[in-house]
């Protein structure tokens, strides 16, 4: 299909800033929405598949509308991720299938606000507005996918609102003490330094969403917890919003043991991606086993996200689908 669009009433500055330097951003629209754009002035000459033409007539619109300063990259590419993103009405149905038979469905209905530093904060894609809507519908919510898809973020994002509302008392944050590969061998510092480094990327996410004065104040409180999985043996957690991250690298034993220290009103998360685990061969996945046998447990939700919904750099995107494609088998 091909379809010209045009931006009525233009001004030249908003058109150079939509644009890019040397067209880089329309550029990126094309690599995005798979469509060919040329452009005479005002008018753009759109061709590719009708509903990707259709969409990117009306994401022009909307990055001009923002374009009286120039488009940084980081909104760009949310917008570009939103605008490339399946109808909302397939992936309702993607949806339901996340949400496993007896569960309840979710209670939230129109858009979703968290209370965070990002007035703006949403789901950018179908299934981040799913995990949204089921993290805040259900006491356990897994959420299972590829590096860059928000599955920590959004969580670490649920969890700041559940504390600002004071719909909990305190937030626990923990990851299992994993090397990504390497042997790391024994790190200097006491306890709470020898930890850090695999807690550090849980501490980003909370200075994004709270700032640092207010995460400080927090710790101090007792308010955020931020500790290894070994340590959560034994405790029940009562009144928080539980989140487990990277746990495609616990075992059987510690996923059950996470998943039985929840307590009365307490929310629990769970986030990993089952590509890259990290245990030793012969150790199966506490987070793999998880899926298979919790599928059909009420109250206990899934969301399974794909490369579609990656919104770091572009070419994140694209590595994700090159690594599944050649882990296919031939012919499948």
């Amino acid at each position: 299909m091909i379809r010209r669009h045009r931006i009525v009433d233009a001004d030249n500055h908003r058109l150079a800033n939509l644009c890019g330097p040397l067209d880089a951003h329309l550029r990126q629209i094309e690599a995005a929405m798979d469509v060919r754009i040329a452009r005479r002035g005002a008018e753009f000459r759109l061709e590719g598949a009708r509903e990707a033409v259709q969409r990117t007539g009306a994401l022009l619109d909307r990055l001009y509308a923002a374009a009286a300063q120039p488009l940084k990259d980081e909104p760009l590419r949310l917008a570009l991720v939103e605008a490339a993103a399946p109808a909302q009405g397939h992936a309702g149905a993607q949806g339901a299938q996340a949400v496993q038979a007896g569960a309840a469905a979710p209670r939230t209905e129109g858009p979703i606000v968290l209370h965070t530093r990002h007035a703006d904060l949403a789901g950018r894609t179908p299934n981040q507005v799913q995990y949204l809507r089921q993290m805040l519908s259900h006491d356990i919510t897994f959420g299972i996918g590829p590096a860059g898809t928000g599955k920590t973020f959004l969580a670490v994002a649920c969890a700041v609102d559940a504390l600002e509302r004071q719909g909990v008392q305190r937030i626990v944050l923990t990851r299992p003490a994993v090397e990504a590969g390497e042997r790391l061998g024994f790190l200097p510092g006491d306890l709470a330094q020898k930890v850090d480094p695999y807690l550090r990327p849980l501490y980003d996410a909370l200075y994004d969403l709270m700032g640092f004065d207010r995460v400080t104040r927090a710790f101090e409180k007792g308010q955020i917890e931020i500790a290894p999985l070994a340590f959560m043996r034994g405790r029940t957690l009562n009144h928080a919003f539980v989140i487990l991250d990277e746990a495609q690298n616990t075992t059987r034993e510690q996923m059950k043991m996470f998943l039985t220290r929840m307590g009365f009103r307490s929310r629990c998360v769970v986030t990993g991606d089952v590509s890259q685990i990290d245990l030793p061969r012969e150790t199966m996945s506490g987070l793999v086993e998880a899926r298979r046998i919790l599928a059909r447990v009420k109250g206990i939700a899934f969301t399974d996200f794909t490369a579609a919904d990656v919104v770091r750099h572009p070419l994140v995107a694209r590595i994700v689908e090159a690594y599944d494609a050649a882990a296919r088998p031939a012919g499948a």
